[in-house]
């Protein structure tokens, strides 16, 4: 039904799903699995609450969340994955470069270990926690964070800024 309609790519893993509506880390993956043998290409999210942050769990969070979909032994080459910190979405807060950077290497050390090196070096890992214009360009700056995922500030007239950040 999607093709139907046009749509290459979805969201899955958005903390609203896995926190409002209890979707699973299992349930996610299998999701994901739908939607490639379907040809949609995916945007996989991931990230930790803020209570999870200050535990000391971002890493053990993150990687359970990917964990489930490596279990599924999927093709990476149509999936993206968000790194979204869910104490930083609509907030206001959001991870600073660094923070950022050291979750998407993280990120990329886990696909490596875990599924191959080529697919650590290739899958787009994208940032989406209270990007905004005035963030964006020092977050583009790390070479780990390979683009955005925008909310609200995609309404914004500046916008534009954020779709230049890396130039």
């Amino acid at each position: 039904m999607l093709k139907d309609l046009g749509i290459e790519w979805v969201i899955l893993g958005h903390s609203e799903r896995r926190h409002i509506f209890g979707e699973s880390d299992q349930l996610i993956a299998e999701k994901v699995v739908h939607c490639l043998e379907n040809h949609v290409n995916v945007i996989f999210c991931i990230g930790e609450k803020l209570e999870e942050r200050e535990a000391g769990k971002t890493k053990e969070v993150n990687f359970r969340q990917m964990q489930a979909l490596v279990d599924k032994k999927v093709d990476w080459t149509n999936i993206v994955i968000a790194y979204e910190p869910v104490w930083a979405i609509g907030t206001g807060k959001t991870a600073t470069p660094e923070q950022a950077q050291e979750v998407h290497l993280w990120i990329r050390e886990f696909l490596k270990e875990k599924v191959s090196a080529d697919v650590a070096e290739k899958t787009r890992i994208i940032y989406g926690g209270s990007v905004t214009a005035e963030n964006c360009r020092d977050l583009g700056k790390k070479p780990d964070i390979d683009g955005f995922l925008v909310g609200g500030a995609s309404l914004k007239p500046d916008f534009i800024k954020i779709i230049n950040a890396r130039k």
